[in-house]
């Protein structure tokens, strides 16, 4: 139990950082320094304003300094972060295998949020981590090499192909480089018999935040 609580708060850290990452990568920032600023005032951030979840709930969202809001996105990082780190802890325990699928999810909730400021996914992310995810899923994780690499090269080439045949119907650009080297990454990582599987979900997820936007749209 008190591991479980270790793995919540270890996952909350990270979390914080996973926010400088989302907020800087896209601005082409240093991720390591400076420290935490306001994004309105950018006043340094104090170490006792800067606590995971805490520190949210204690300044009730609003900058000490200068009292700009701030967004909920940031907690809500943390809380992701934290929880998933519980639920692979719960799975795996102290092990490799732990740090590698949470590495991994931390990237993925780095792209998420990213792609959804921006719609982007930056290579920084995907190009290093066909390479790094793919390696330790072979020689960490116990994928098998082959069914990694194929899903590197299925995993890709299929959203290229997708994209490729869309843009010679529709004469525009229907799939990003980025989502190409995304699911490359992931089927390297997974193993090509995953693919099925994130594309549904993915699909899915795309449809249910589309008719999302949509309504909200209609009502405002």
């Amino acid at each position: 139990m008190v591991l479980n609580i270790f793995a919540f708060i270890f996952g909350a850290i990270v979390g914080s950082f996973l926010n400088v990452c989302i907020y800087r990568l896209p601005a082409g920032e240093s991720i390591v320094k400076p420290f935490s600023r306001c994004p309105h005032c950018r006043h340094p951030v104090r170490f006792y304003d800067n606590i995971p979840l805490v520190s949210f709930l204690l300044l009730r969202a609003k900058c000490r300094d200068c009292g700009g809001k701030i967004s909920w996105r940031y907690p809500l990082v943390e809380l992701v972060s934290a929880v998933f780190s519980l639920l692979l802890f719960i799975k795996f325990g102290l092990t490799l295998n732990f740090v590698v699928f949470f590495i991994f999810t931390a990237v993925l909730i780095i792209i998420t949020f990213i792609d959804l400021d921006h719609q982007i996914i930056p290579d920084v992310l995907t190009l290093p981590g066909i390479v790094v995810f793919t390696a330790a899923a072979i020689f960490i994780v116990g994928v098998p090499w082959l069914e990694a690499l194929i899903g590197v090269i299925v995993g890709g080439g299929v959203l290229f192909l997708i994209g490729l045949a869309y843009k010679l119907v529709k004469k525009i650009e229907g799939m990003g480089g980025g989502d190409v080297k995304l699911l490359a990454m992931i089927g390297g990582f997974f193993g090509w018999k995953s693919l099925i599987f994130v594309l549904l979900i993915a699909s899915l997820a795309g449809a249910v935040v589309g008719i999302t936007a949509m309504i909200i749209e209609k009502k405002t």
